[in-house]
């Protein structure tokens, strides 16, 4: 006789796809893309770690290329053990409304979010360094109706000290969701932090408690940023210009201080969050969103006079 424990089915797992959307414009040229490239490679095997031991959701990882037009990596979200990426070159303008355009077209159940286990609402990955090219604000304006799009976690990493901060929080809803980077070094670990952060919180069943997804991610990834600046030592990665982005606080002949924080000046990039959604139906008039803010309500956040030179 068979018991009832024969007759048991394994439920499947959901997904949840993280995207990431990456600026590949001449101004990324250099340094920022290189980093961006061995970042990505680096964290893929990372997030296939987060997905092998999840009961809950497999990650799926899609790529989103914008400069001269847009391009996706594969044809179709892959797991991150199967996701292999090439490295990429810079060149070209910035087309973030085009990214924003093609975007909306693939956050649909004709599109990138068919499975048929049902998906958690996706985690949105930007990365940029400049001002849009084209046409963002109508680009923007469409995809904000996609109820996908309303329910994911949005952050965005503003890479040097020409981006627009005002205009990633545009994207993400709120200045809380954009961290700014202004070395290398700190390019590299943000990458990781936001990509494996997101991708813990967004392929869990629920966030703890009351807190969205989004507030969650936020709050953890400021959290690692601190730690980093705690624990880190003196660097002089990119300091051709400018100095060195920490220094120890030596002064030069002349006189002159060549170090963004070497005494006492704070350059604060941690944030925490707002708004975000655990759970979304399609974009086809589904219920989106249970916490997203999709406000373009943002103040611009300032930024020191200068940085070292990313080339």
């Amino acid at each position: 006789m068979s018991s009832i424990l024969d007759d048991t089915v394994e439920v499947p797992r959901r997904t949840m796809t993280l995207f990431f959307l990456v600026d590949t414009s001449k101004s990324m040229e250099g340094k920022k893309i290189g980093a961006v490239n061995e970042s990505i490679q680096e964290v893929l095997p990372m997030i296939n770690d987060i997905s092998a031991t999840n009961p809950d959701a497999e990650i799926k990882v899609a790529a989103l290329l914008f400069s001269c037009g847009t391009s996706w990596v594969y044809d179709e979200p892959k797991s991150a053990s199967d996701f292999v990426w090439q490295d990429v070159s810079a060149i070209g303008p910035t087309p973030l409304g085009e990214a924003c355009r093609e975007l909306n077209s693939k956050l649909s159940r004709n599109g990138f979010m068919k499975t048929a286990s049902g998906s958690y609402a996706p985690v949105i990955i930007l990365l940029s360094d400049g001002d849009p090219s084209d046409d963002f604000e109508s680009g923007l304006a469409k995809l904000k109706t996609n109820n996908w799009f309303k329910a994911a976690i949005k952050i965005a990493i503003a890479i040097g000290d020409d981006v627009k901060q005002e205009t990633l929080a545009q994207f993400t809803g709120t200045s809380e969701s954009v961290f700014p980077v202004h070395s290398i070094d700190a390019l590299r670990k943000m990458i990781r932090i936001v990509a494996v952060t997101s991708s813990q919180v967004g392929s869990q069943s629920s966030a703890v408690g009351d807190t969205s997804k989004q507030d969650e991610v936020n709050r953890k990834i400021a959290e690692a940023q601190q730690e980093e600046i705690s624990s880190e030592k003196p660097s002089s990665d990119i300091g051709e210009r400018g100095g060195t982005d920490q220094s120890s606080g030596s002064d030069d002949s002349d006189g002159s201080n060549g170090s963004n924080g070497s005494d006492g000046s704070n350059d604060s990039d941690g944030s925490n969050g707002s708004n975000g959604s655990d759970g979304s139906n399609d974009s086809d008039g589904s219920n989106g969103s249970d916490g997203s803010n999709d406000s373009d309500d943002t103040e611009p956040t300032s930024e020191p006079e200068s940085y070292p030179d990313w080339k």
